[in-house]
């Protein structure tokens, strides 16, 4: 009984692992005004009141997915894509490192994070990519 309880902990981790990682993509291509990312004009047309951080965007980007412009939607299916890679790639370390983390607010790639360097190289590639990614849609925030 432990174990399907862990087993289901550790599947909702990794649940919200992905979304975090989606969720990071996503908002970093809204959170600054100049981004110039394939969501920045659906993110001002139907977001506009939506502060950024929290997964809030992303939460109203699926709310208007339907409205979506087609580049938006084929942004955020290539997030989701890379969401389930990061998640898979990760999941032997997060049951590791972060078992008892509760997750929610980013605490799980936090937690990856903090590991980093002892990650599996599958994971730490995820993460770099993840890092990447982020950096590539939006300005850093100073």
């Amino acid at each position: 009984m432990m174990r399907m309880m862990g087993n289901a902990l550790l599947k909702h981790m990794l649940m919200v692992f992905a979304l975090a990682v989606l969720s990071v993509g996503v908002a970093a291509a809204a959170d600054a005004p100049a981004a110039k990312g394939p969501c920045a004009e659906d993110v001002a047309k139907y977001c506009k009141d939506v502060k950024p951080g929290g997964g809030g965007i992303a939460r109203c980007l699926k709310e208007n997915e339907k409205q979506l412009s087609p580049a938006c939607k084929s942004s955020i299916e290539e997030f989701k894509k890379k969401a389930k890679e990061a998640r898979q790639a990760c999941e032997a370390d997060a049951q590791k490192f972060c078992k008892d983390v509760k997750p929610g607010q980013g605490r799980i790639v936090k937690c990856l994070r903090e590991h980093e360097k002892d990650l599996s190289p599958e994971c730490k590639a995820k993460m770099t990519e993840a890092k990447k990614d982020r950096k590539g849609r939006a300005p850093e925030k100073q």
